[in-house]
């Protein structure tokens, strides 16, 4: 299998839960549910912005340990 459709398959993934957590955050239930979410949207985004860079980062690491380390 080539590598390219791992890294289309990986962007997928990655798209679809960016997405998602985007469509969670801005949900009219989610506002409804707590009045206070708006007022704090600098350090919501902040946090999750941390930790997407973080799990993106330890992705490709993984990723790149997974394909030097696997039999050629």
């Amino acid at each position: 299998m080539s590598l390219l459709i791992y890294y289309i398959l990986i962007a997928t993934i990655m798209f679809i839960a960016l997405v998602s957590t985007i469509l969670v955050g801005i949900s009219k239930t989610n506002k409804e549910g707590n009045p206070n979410y708006d007022s704090k949207t600098k350090s919501n985004w902040s946090r999750l912005s941390w930790i997407y860079i973080i799990v993106i980062v330890l992705g490709y690491v993984a990723f790149i340990v997974y394909i030097t380390r696997s039999p050629s």
